[in-house]
């Protein structure tokens, strides 16, 4: 581990000094890839650094102890030492984390699903709540959001609703939302005061550039139709909604919240382009050694992943055993314990594959 850290360390230096090489510097693309290099070192590095001047420390205290006759002193040097061993410990790990492969859309945008399940109306003002759940979480993060499609339902939330979120790493917290969340709790419409329960599907997809996808246009379909919004103006009046085809795959996909029918081409273009990333990714996946897999999970659209339960006020992701009882903060968008525990546990599996091996 420690050859492969020097050799990084090596590399970070020569890539800081390419960085202020004028000559380069003029080079904007090339420059652009170097600066997106060392930022992607630099917190191992610093942590690497750090674990070196620690490890130092503690040899010293060491050597210091083994020379040291005056005993108060010597009590002080042990504590030291203690404290020393521990830090030490904790970097090491540190650093065999940030050692692990990255996941290449980590820092890529995200476009996230949400559509109703089994529970009708139910389902559909639940699709609700989690569209605002993540909005609130990315107002939290100083993400932004836009509105990509949606189909409202009759009694208020969605059918379904499409979004983008823009921040950095939004993929990285956001991926492993995706799956069926189920909601516990007494519908408004319900007079007998029962407990039902209902589904939500929600699919978080990475952002895909054009360099990502290879979209061939002759193999797209495009559709104009009369948007069947809520009205307004040029809604239901013009064509202004757009419907994609893609032929080889049979991906359908509508846009309409826009007036124009540009925007709604573009925007349902963004996600068809997302979809295919996806598919393609699966496939490596699926090819990838069992052994390999993250049991945390990440992409299966059909797991059950989390329940949340209104009459006890609490949520539960079943993937961690982790429950908590404050429903309310989290339909705020309180969202990091769960994603923090979610992203260690990860790691912690990731690290013992990579340690078997």
């Amino acid at each position: 581990m420690f050859d492969k850290l020097s050799e990084l360390e090596t590399k970070y230096e020569k890539l800081s000094e390419q960085i202020n090489n004028p000559e380069i510097i003029a080079e904007q693309n090339t420059w652009r890839e170097l600066m997106k290099e060392h930022s992607s070192l630099t917190d191992i590095i610093s942590v690497y650094r750090e674990y070196k001047k620690a490890s130092d420390g503690l040899s010293e205290a060491k050597e210091m102890l083994n020379t040291e006759t005056d005993e108060d002193f010597r009590q002080l040097l042990k504590e030291e030492l203690k404290e020393s061993t521990e830090n030490v410990a904790e970097l090491a790990e540190k650093l065999k984390l940030l050692l692990l492969p990255k996941d290449p859309n980590d820092d890529k945008n995200v476009i996230v699903e949400i559509r109703g399940g089994a529970g009708g109306d139910e389902a559909a003002l639940f699709a609700g709540d989690l569209f605002r759940m993540y909005s609130r979480y990315a107002e939290r993060t100083h993400w932004k959001i836009e509105i990509l499609n949606s189909n409202a339902s009759d009694l208020g939330g969605f059918k379904e609703i499409v979004f983008i979120i823009t921040g950095k790493s939004a993929y990285s917290r956001l991926k492993y939302e995706s799956g069926v969340h189920r909601v516990q709790r007494i519908p408004t419409t319900e007079s007998g005061g029962r407990i039902h329960t209902s589904t939500v599907t929600v699919a978080v997809l990475p952002e895909a550039e054009e360099v990502d996808v290879a979209l061939d246009m002759n193999d797209v379909r495009v559709d104009v139709f009369r948007s069947s919004g809520n009205g307004g103006q040029s809604v239901n009046t013009t064509d202004s909604a757009v419907r994609i085809t893609h032929i080889p795959t049979g991906i359908v996909i509508s846009c309409q919240d826009e007036k124009s029918q540009l925007k709604n081409k573009d925007k349902a273009l963004k996600i068809l382009r997302a979809k295919l990333y996806e598919l393609e990714q699966e496939k490596q996946r699926s090819s990838v050694a069992a052994a390999r897999k993250s049991q945390v999970g990440t992409g299966d659209r059909s797991e059950r992943i989390r329940t949340y339960n209104f009459p006890q006020g609490r949520v539960t992701d079943h993937r961690v055993n982790l429950t908590l009882h404050r429903l309310d903060s989290i339909l705020d968008g309180d969202l990091n314990e769960i994603m923090d525990t979610l992203i260690t546990t990860d790691q912690a599996e990731k690290l013992k594959a990579t340690e078997g091996e």
